[in-house]
């Protein structure tokens, strides 16, 4: 038994892949008293299974199983989530295994039988290198990326990433959609660095006029020209020691490309009119929804500035890829956006929640915060309706309802308007739609339509 405290450390999840029942069991019951959670597979193929509902933060597994080897799980690991490190046990170690499992990328590779406190010494050596074990001694730093709403497993793999890169200076550049929250993506990497408790400053190219974008970066001297009252440091100085997050860094102009280029290859900057250069130690996170590679194509943006900006990648998936997500995120504005507007609403009805979860959102997270603000601004009743959710989803997508949807509606403003006439006579409303009584009552019940409420007041 291996007998290590885990009192002085989280609890971290570890799948094992074995085919040998036995060991398998043996294998969870040292881990679990080392005081890690422990997930086991009895093959590759229930490991793949298995990671699609969770994600551990180790895999351990055996080399030779029935069906499908323990490498060639490992190159099915890292298609999906390359920051995963894997470990592999075989009882037939040779050297060429060994160095063919670590050419691929394998983080360790131990031989059976195996000394229990050597797999831990490598388990630990494996988390440690991935940030699962490393220093967590702020508030701060345990809540990281509070602000990101997810289960979603290709998300939770995109935090570990992020995660990683924290750790270190090296610039990140986020892909994604507009309105995939790629702010809230380089606002928590800030978070998890060292650099937390420094400046987060953020600029956006595509919302600043070409002609002040130079001045907002670098800063300038008074009387540099007219309407320069006074000294102004810029971002990249008001940054300095903290993180500098350049978004939609694609729409920025090509002449100034060549004067950020200059700034981070000298690590300094020269406000505008001034003869002095002030060194700068910032580190750079910058996004755009742009494909910036169609844009060097076209000359749009420079080849050497993406290589210095983009060192490691994050590429965030639209809301349609993370539907999962989707009913945890509608909860969460629910319950900010009831506080806000003082409305005692506290949830959806469920035909309201299937509307969300089916809806195309090409405006990703931020317009279904919109849809969600809107709806809840709108309710008269503690449980959002269908109906509200509908009509918040068309105001702010802009399209067309489908022919489900816009039958069902016209039926019911029909209905409605036939009742209202007759004063809430269904036998006279039915003969002017010339459908029988029994029928044109179904029809009311349908839509939940009563007769009663049309009659006039006595």
């Amino acid at each position: 038994m291996m007998n290590v405290s885990s009192e002085t450390r989280p609890r971290t999840t570890i799948l094992v892949v074995d085919d040998d029942p036995d060991l398998l069991r043996l294998m969870q019951i040292r881990l679990s008293t080392a005081g890690h959670n422990v997930i086991t597979a009895k093959s590759a193929e229930h490991a793949l299974a298995q990671l699609t509902v969770t994600r551990p933060q180790l895999v351990v597994t055996d080399l030779r199983m029935d069906g499908m080897d323990g490498l060639s799980l490992f190159e099915a690991i890292s298609t999906k989530n390359p920051t995963l490190p894997v470990i592999v046990l075989t009882a037939h170690g040779t050297i060429p295994d060994a160095v063919d499992a670590m050419k691929r990328g394998v983080f360790g590779y131990l031989t059976k039988p195996f000394d229990a406190k050597t797999l831990l010494t490598e388990i630990n050596r494996a988390l440690a290198v991935t940030g699962v074990h490393g220093e967590v001694n702020t508030a701060e730093d345990q809540l990281w990326h509070s602000d990101i709403i997810t289960r979603n497993r290709v998300m939770e793999d995109m935090l570990a990433k992020a995660q990683m890169v924290a750790k270190s200076d090296a610039s990140v550049f986020i892909c994604g959609e507009s309105g995939t929250g790629k702010e809230l993506m380089a606002r928590a990497i800030c978070k998890a660095s060292r650099r937390h408790d420094q400046p987060f400053i953020a600029i956006n190219f595509g919302a600043i006029p070409e002609q002040l974008l130079e001045s907002e970066l670098f800063g300038y001297v008074k009387g540099s020209f007219t309407g320069a009252l006074c000294d102004h440091r810029g971002l990249f100085l008001t940054a300095n020691h903290g993180t500098l997050f350049l978004d939609e860094v694609g729409d920025m102009p090509v002449p100034l490309q060549v004067k950020v280029l200059r700034t981070l290859q000298e690590r300094q900057v020269r406000p505008i009119g001034s003869t002095d250069h002030y060194a700068i130690d910032v580190r750079i996170i910058s996004a755009s929804h742009r494909n910036i590679e169609t844009e060097m194509a076209a000359g749009n943006f420079r080849e050497d500035l993406y290589y210095r900006l983009n060192v490691v990648t994050l590429n965030l998936p639209p809301l349609a890829d993370r539907r999962d997500d989707i009913p945890l995120l509608a909860s969460h504005f629910l319950g900010e956006l009831a506080r806000k507007y003082g409305k005692t609403v506290n949830g959806y009805s469920l035909d309201a929640i299937e509307l969300l979860v089916a809806a195309a959102w090409p405006g990703n997270v931020r317009q279904l915060h919109n849809v969600v603000e809107q709806s809840v601004a709108l309710a008269t009743t503690p449980v959002i309706p269908a109906s509200l959710v509908q009509q918040a989803i068309r105001s702010h997508h802009g399209g067309y309802a489908s022919f489900e949807q816009a039958r069902n509606e016209f039926e019911h403003d029909y209905l409605a308007r036939l009742i209202k006439i007759t004063g809430g006579n269904v036998t006279q409303a039915a003969r002017l739609a010339k459908r029988n009584r029994t029928e044109f009552y179904k029809l009311l019940q349908r839509h939940q339509l009563e007769a009663k409420m049309f009659k006039p007041a006595k």
